[in-house]
């Protein structure tokens, strides 16, 4: 008799979008919204007052601190103190949230922000990074008047240089080299106008697949920036023009050490990497979900699906990188004889899979065989 235990549910990534204030975290948050595709996201604001979303006005908005969007936004102002009590309301299934996006104040310590979600207990979430916003044209004046912005850098996954257009080319590469200087060896740093990033470097956009019928909120809102991009902006201009993808896929298993060594090398322009290894390492036969944003990493390990082929799926985004250097790296990363490898190889990886999600010993080939 096959015996399976259920699938749970997959912890919804918390990303924490800091940055001084008038650096431009609002416009990012509001690019994210307006071009989220499908994805469901949850808002958690850190902050008094309003909160300015485009469109907010046709979508309604709830008081001064909630509002509800075409597709599930949900907004909510609070302090640190409810942090907690405010993503578990969000984490809670009857929302459907596909990724929470904490909006820190232009005055909170981001690293407290980070300590609590890595801290936090709650199985339904995960952290996802710190994405800190710098304001390319006030970025000598932020440091003299805010000195701990670079503590706050040196803690960043991902740094947005917003505000590019502002500069010119040799005043973006001097802040350049100085932001590669204030970060963690190999932080990668994206350029932004007017707070445009590819949402794909954060987090999945699904597309919208319910029943067409009456045209939503989100659909008519998609469709009208859809012809205003063709009208007005060359392909060149558009943010998925700067990115590069590279997909990798095997039906052999992967050393996990050569694996972990790869990810420890991975060059700065490598923003993200999202997907699923296959080891094979006795003991650790599960299908090891891998998502990471800048130097922020985590494996999930999970049950394989009735009849799912053993296998590993990769998707690495990234700018400036060596797309055919990155596939032959994890080429070399195939494991003839998985079977044969030690279980303490996978120390590296489990370094990496949070408390309360311990790798578990998968029965389902014995499922599959019975």
């Amino acid at each position: 008799m096959n015996s399976r235990q259920p699938t749970p549910p997959v912890p919804i990534p918390v990303v924490v979008l800091a940055g001084f204030l008038g650096s431009g975290k609002t416009t990012v948050l509001n690019h994210l919204l307006t071009h989220r595709a499908g994805t469901r996201i949850g808002v958690v604001v850190n902050d008094f007052g309003s909160i300015e979303i485009d469109a907010m006005s046709v979508a309604g908005q709830v008081g001064d601190s909630m509002v509800s969007l075409g597709g599930g936004c949900l907004c909510c102002a609070v302090d640190g103190s409810e942090l907690d009590a405010y993503l578990e309301k969000l984490s809670a299934p009857v929302h459907r949230i596909d990724v929470i996006v904490i909006e820190a104040s232009g005055l909170a310590e981001p690293q407290e922000m980070v300590r609590m979600l890595v801290a936090n207990e709650n199985p339904a979430i995960r952290y996802g990074g710190l994405v800190q916003v710098v304001d390319a044209a006030e970025f000598d004046a932020t440091r003299a008047l805010h000195p701990e912005t670079d503590r706050h850098l040196a803690v960043a996954d991902l740094v947005v240089l917003n505000k590019t257009d502002r500069v010119d080319a040799a005043e973006r590469s001097r802040i350049e080299g100085e932001l590669a200087a204030l970060c963690a060896p190999g932080i990668p740093l994206v350029g932004a106008e007017h707070g445009r990033i590819d949402p794909e470097l954060l987090f999945d956009r699904r597309p919208w697949t319910e029943t067409r019928g009456q045209l939503s909120f989100e659909d008519l809102l998609a469709e009208g920036r859809q012809q205003e991009d063709e009208d007005d902006h060359e392909h060149g201009s558009h943010a998925h023009a700067l990115y590069e993808s590279v997909e990798f896929a095997s039906g052999q298993a992967l050393s996990p050490r050569r694996l972990m060594d790869f990810l420890d090398r991975r060059p700065a322009g490598l923003y993200r990497i999202k997907g699923f290894v296959w080891f094979g390492v006795p003991g650790h036969q599960e299908r090891y979900e891998v998502h990471a944003v800048g130097r922020s990493l985590r494996f999930t390990p999970g049950p394989w699906e009735r009849g799912e082929p053993r296998r590993t799926q990769l998707v690495l985004i990234g700018s400036g990188t060596d797309g055919p250097g990155l596939l032959r790296e994890l080429e070399a990363c195939r494991e003839a004889a998985p079977e044969d490898t030690p279980p303490e190889s996978m120390w590296g990886v489990l370094r990496y899979v949070p408390r309360h999600e311990p790798a578990r010993e998968d029965d389902a080939d014995t499922a599959d065989a019975s």
